[in-house]
């Protein structure tokens, strides 16, 4: 029994989802808002049930998951963000006709396997939540079937997606291939017997962190975010740049530290090639961009590439680093895509142009400074409280000795400010255009007021008990 009570939240959300996926069967569209309700229950459950369930059990099921504290820190991330994205798509798509039942339900399934790929330590395990996560991301990036950017950005997604699920299948079987092993254990004690100097070991790590890059979208596996982010429904890109980001990231770092850590010299170089240019084209590429969800898209693989410079400091105080940066960011991400979901033309259409907003001050200031502090905050500029996380994961470079790396990060922080910034002056400069219509959204606009007050100066009450958590479940992973 203790072995589920390890596994309560994912059992809670899998027998949960099927139940909701046998009632969305039966029932009508009208009962997509209550079916909505009914999945953020679920996943509110599963965040609490993160309190009883053991934090200390380590491996179970034979070593295939973990029960630690980096898990339980991560479902705390997921959970809640995927929460948000079943709200802001319940108010978001077309009563009626668009919002079907299966929207949450999807959203339930990707959380299963989130949870999974987080707890894995097992390559198997980690590539069954992986391939659980994918296959619902592709139908809800394809989830307005009559829009045609919708359709292309689910077939994008699908046939990049499979793409590099076949390079992380073939990086795992070649590590099997040398080790003999899957667990995470018996690949490190196959490092630490000199497996960094066996071309095959390298290969099969190479080929391991590229599919995971891809699902990051890391430089250069980054090719189909801006795509996939255009078309997919405002919700859904919402969800694919915070719950599912996060979930890759953190499965990352628990790969890194654990299963790679004898090799650390080995994938450091790479984790460091891949920060940096993500970083630097995440800045540069937003520049010319019109459309706030792919400037939004650039800007997540710009902060993908902060979080991996945390991962390339190693150690704990690298994880810890991680882990305080991917917390803050879905909140900043989320808090600026509930500001897009917002922007309507008065026959309440989405609006996705960056000049829509101008002189949005002028017509609207409370939802203007809302924008602010979210722009604000993911520039990294003082004091909103995005900066501290950037501060964090340079400091974490600093003491791992890689003083160039944090410099050249600080750099791309300043080069990346300038899109944030772009907006900012759009709004608060410009002539004002078209006025956007009134949205009647409680929800939304309470989580937006949550969003804002975490992500502004006072979220720096927060640095002492989340620095505190991010350490403890950090040193659960050495």
């Amino acid at each position: 029994m203790s072995y589920f009570a390890a596994i309560l939240p994912e059992l809670i959300l899998t027998v949960g989802s099927v139940l909701l996926m046998m009632v969305a069967a039966f029932a009508s569209r009208r009962s997509a808002g209550v079916i909505s309700w009914l999945g953020v229950a679920l996943l509110a459950g599963a965040t609490v049930a993160l309190v009883g369930a053991p934090t200390h059990a380590g491996p179970v099921f034979g070593g295939l998951i973990a029960a630690d504290g980096f898990a339980s820190f991560a479902k705390c991330i997921i959970f809640p963000a995927a929460a948000v994205a079943i709200l802001m798509g319940n108010g978001w798509f077309e009563r009626g006709t668009e919002h079907a039942n299966e929207y949450p339900v999807l959203i339930l399934f990707s959380a299963v396997g989130m949870s999974v790929m987080v707890s894995a330590t097992n390559l198997m395990t980690l590539y069954v939540g992986l391939e659980l996560l994918s296959l619902a991301s592709y139908v809800l990036a394809s989830y307005r079937r009559m829009d045609d950017r919708s359709a292309e950005a689910g077939l994008k997604y699908f046939v990049l997606g499979a793409l590099a699920s076949g390079i992380l299948l073939y990086g795992i079987s070649l590590l099997y291939g040398f080790t003999g092993t899957m667990s995470f254990t018996g690949l490190a004690a196959a490092f630490a017997r000199g497996g960094g100097n066996s071309l095959g070991l390298l290969f099969g790590l190479v080929f391991l962190l590229s599919g995971i890059a891809f699902k990051i979208s890391a430089v250069p596996f980054h090719m189909w975010t801006p795509d996939v982010y255009e078309g997919a429904p405002t919700p859904v890109t919402a969800f694919f740049a915070t719950a599912p980001k996060a979930a890759a990231v953190l499965m990352g770092v628990r790969v890194c530290v654990e299963a790679l850590g004898p090799a650390t010299d080995a994938w450091r170089q790479i984790i460091i090639f891949a920060a940096l240019a993500s970083i630097f084209l995440g800045s540069i590429g937003a520049w010319g961009q019109t459309n706030i969800k792919r400037l939004l898209a650039y800007s997540s693989i710009n902060n993908v590439g902060f979080a991996l410079i945390g991962l390339a400091a190693g150690g704990k105080t690298g994880a810890s680093a991680v882990l305080f940066y991917m917390a803050v960011y879905v909140v900043m991400t989320l808090g600026a895509f509930l500001c897009v979901l917002w922007m309507r033309d008065e026959k309440g259409e989405p609006i996705e142009t960056l000049a829509s907003l101008s002189g949005l001050s002028q017509r609207r200031p409370a939802f203007a400074f809302a924008m602010f502090i979210f722009m604000f905050s993911l520039a990294g500029v003082p004091p909103m409280f995005g900066f501290w996380p950037k501060l964090v994961v340079f400091q974490a470079a600093i003491h791992a000795g890689l003083v160039p790396l944090a410099v050249a990060g600080i750099l791309g922080a300043v080069i990346g400010a300038y899109y944030y910034l772009k907006i900012v002056k759009i709004m608060y400069l410009d002539e004002p255009a078209a006025p956007y219509a009134r949205v009647r959204a409680p929800v939304e606009g309470l989580l937006m007021l949550a969003a804002a007050l975490i992500v502004s100066p006072i979220g720096y009450l927060l640095i002492g008990p989340l620095g505190s958590l991010t350490d403890r479940a950090a040193g659960s992973l050495l």
